[in-house]
């Protein structure tokens, strides 16, 4: 695992809690019955200037757990053969370890209480993630139970887009339709979509209006 170094200022920018982008790959809409298929994260971190940039990624194959639900629709949409030989997927605990071991380690460097999920519709993430963390009865999910960012509402915010393609666009950034619905693309572009719109925000002050808060 890297031992990267993390600007702890970015501590004091969420109220302790350190932005992590999430997106998951699923063969069905219910965390409850339908298989976890993929996780990716990335990190986010801040640079000397307050503006906040995507750092390391973490990326996973997941089994589907004993019993799950295969949605056929769900897999022709996002391409994903479970049985594939060269998968390579980790059973869900190993998975979760996996994610985690990474983000825990950046709460610990960037001084932050716990990890908050960014994602896309991020109700949708958290619940496959939290679902996972509870079949498996994971003991160290780095992540808030339930508060979250989306990029939905932002993207709409900023942008007046909330699908996550067009919200992309919108902002100026690369989009590669062939690339779409794997976990770690998507998670990258929702990673620099969020950063944009914070740092175009913060580009909006003369003095990042965050820091006047948190020193007083």
């Amino acid at each position: 695992m890297e031992n990267r170094a993390y600007n702890t200022a970015i501590s004091q920018r969420f109220r302790g809690y350190l932005p992590v982008v999430v997106d998951v790959e699923t063969a069905g809409f219910n965390a409850q019955t339908d298989a976890l298929l993929e996780i990716a994260a990335v990190i986010i971190d801040m640079d000397g200037d307050g503006n906040l940039l995507p750092a390391e990624s973490v990326d996973c194959h997941v089994q589907p757990f004993e019993g799950a639900n295969l949605d056929p629709k769900a897999l022709a949409f996002n391409g994903i053969d479970p049985d594939h030989p060269f998968r390579d997927a980790k059973v869900e605990k190993a998975a979760l370890d996996h994610v985690f071991a990474p983000i825990r380690a950046a709460v610990k460097a960037s001084a932050c209480k716990r990890a908050i999920l960014v994602g896309h519709n991020a109700f949708f993430d958290l619940g496959f993630i939290n679902a996972a963390v509870e079949r498996t009865r994971h003991k160290h999910n780095p992540f808030h139970p339930f508060s979250t960012f989306d990029t939905v509402t932002l993207g709409g915010l900023a942008y007046g887009q909330t699908v996550l393609a067009r919200a992309a666009i919108a902002a100026g950034l690369d989009w590669d339709a062939d690339e779409a619905h794997s976990a770690i693309y998507d998670t990258m572009k929702t990673a620099e979509l969020f950063c944009g719109i914070v740092n175009r925000w913060q580009s909006a002050f003369s003095e990042h209006p965050w820091m006047q808060v948190a020193g007083g």
